[in-house]
């Protein structure tokens, strides 16, 4: 009898505890358990409205990848998505999809290693950005452009590493040295960055945005005036007939 009264008891508590798990009390945008008082966050108006809008954007794109499929800027879209999800295998497969239509698609190229590098295949992102780089070797633009897409996806060594590429390509290029202060700029170096931009101003004064940014930086620099070379209207005035 007595071990019976026992089980009737444990078997009690067992169902008391089962409905508590199920027992929540809302504060403000927080669920908290009666039992365990642990608080899990809910999900905010604008956080279900953004999953609502990706989810909308997925079936769009997966829409004009049905209609057509070899469209690389597409599948780089969705992604991107998978890529913000953390569904690392099917961002991948989309970025390769991208790459097999475009190879040189650098956002393509940029995300995927991106893609390589938060889900833990360093390996494979080091091998794949040397071989991007070596591809891009070919020119100061093609160096350029994969180094915008690296740094548009926080990837700062490779960004750098194409923008000195670049550099060595066409050492004379002002608009690469701004580019590069640029980015140290946004790194807050601001040594480096005046380091470049002066540079840039020296390569070509004529850049009163440069000028202004280099003002900024505590450096005094004059934009020269130019010099007008064009004759038409001087010999207009002077053969004008009285």
């Amino acid at each position: 009898m007595g071990n019976i009264l026992k089980i009737t008891i444990l078997l009690s508590v067992c169902a008391v505890m089962i409905g508590g798990c199920d027992s929540i009390k809302k504060t403000g945008d927080n669920v908290v358990s009666a039992v365990t008082g642990v608080f899990k966050k809910e999900k905010s108006g604008e956080e279900k409205i953004e999953i609502v809008t990706a989810n909308q954007e997925k079936a769009e794109l997966l829409g004009k990848i049905e209609r057509k499929y070899e469209s690389p800027e597409a599948h780089y879209k969705l992604g991107k998505l998978y890529l913000a999800d953390a569904l690392w295998n099917k961002a991948e497969w989309e970025f390769n999809v991208a790459l097999g239509f475009d190879p040189i698609h650098y956002r393509s190229q940029a995300a995927l290693i991106k893609t390589l590098t938060v889900s833990g295949n360093a390996q494979r992102a080091t091998f794949a950005t040397e071989m991007y780089m070596n591809q891009a070797a070919t020119s100061a633009e093609r160096s350029l452009l994969l180094g915008q897409a690296f740094q548009k996806e926080s990837l700062d060594d490779q960004a750098l590493a194409c923008y000195q590429q670049a550099l060595g390509l066409a050492p004379s290029s002002a608009a690469l040295y701004r580019q590069v202060g640029y980015y140290y700029l946004s790194k807050g170096d601001r040594i480096r960055a005046e380091e470049n931009l002066r540079r840039s101003f020296q390569l070509d004064p004529y850049q009163a945005e440069v000028a202004g940014e280099l003002g900024r930086l505590g450096v005094i620099v004059q934009i020269p005036r130019k010099t007008q070379r064009d004759t038409k209207g001087l010999d207009k005035l002077l053969n004008k007939k009285e």
